[in-house]
């Protein structure tokens, strides 16, 4: 791919970016003259070190933040970001070192600019404020249920709770025979949705089993499907007419 093409493709991405979309094109241009374009392949971590220097925007690809106990071995998943999300959102905002390890799930591709600049582009551009706020609120809103279900739900409830932030619930009122996507976790092994759920492997296989056993969910070409929305709402625990759309699983 040409130097152009590329440029017209990363623009492509940020513009559809919560955290650049809608900003003035002259803006982007010069944001985009920043960022440097990175491959990591499926597997390898970013290592603290960079994350203390370097802003990422996903490109392509996921990966997948987590935080482990060495002693157990045990680890926890705070988020699973893909194309548009940026990172480490933390480190932007106090400069700190933050012990967090950030794995590509697939062949990644970011786009890396020097945490200084992004910071200065906080303070100096208030339409990027005006999205970065936001951003940061959705992050914020991410780790509180992260938190509520830890405290609050059992293993199966946080599973389903999971495969729903997940579903594009808006297509069930558009064709509600049809099996719903769970779009960015559709196709991740047991052993990574356990650590989304704070769980281990077999006990989320369990759940799942009991899942497709009921016809609530199926998979197909190894991607995870929603057959029965209805269901599956009541094993989250919640009550069927706030669940309009994903947003109200906060």
């Amino acid at each position: 791919m040409g130097n152009h093409s590329a440029s017209s493709l990363h623009l492509s991405i940020l513009e559809k970016s919560p955290l650049f979309s809608g900003l003035p094109q002259p803006m982007l241009e010069e944001m985009l003259s920043v960022f440097h374009h990175k491959t990591y392949g499926k597997g390898l971590t970013i290592s603290t070190e960079m994350l203390r220097t370097h802003f990422f925007i996903v490109l392509d690809g996921r990966i997948e933040v987590t935080r482990s106990n060495p002693n157990t071995g045990r680890s926890i998943t705070l988020f699973l970001l893909g194309p548009g999300d940026g990172f480490d959102i933390i480190t932007l905002l106090d400069g700190q070192p933050h012990n967090i390890e950030p794995t590509a799930m697939n062949d990644l591709q970011l786009l890396s600019a020097p945490i200084y600049t992004v910071r200065h582009w906080i303070s100096a551009y208030p339409e990027f404020n005006q999205r970065f706020l936001p951003y940061l609120g959705s992050l914020l809103r991410s780790m509180e249920t992260l938190t509520v279900d830890l405290a609050l739900y059992d293993t199966a409830s946080r599973l389903a709770r999971l495969i729903l932030r997940h579903t594009d619930t808006r297509r069930h009122f558009e064709q509600p025979l049809s099996p719903l996507p769970v779009g960015l976790i559709a196709d991740l092994k047991h052993e990574a949705l356990a650590r989304m759920l704070g769980s281990v492997r077999q006990v989320v296989n369990k759940h799942l089993q009991t899942l497709r056993k009921e016809a609530i969910v199926h998979y197909s070409n190894d991607s995870l499907l929603v057959k029965d929305l209805r269901a599956l709402k009541h094993q989250a625990g919640l009550a069927l007419h706030r669940l309009e759309n994903k947003h109200d699983l906060s």
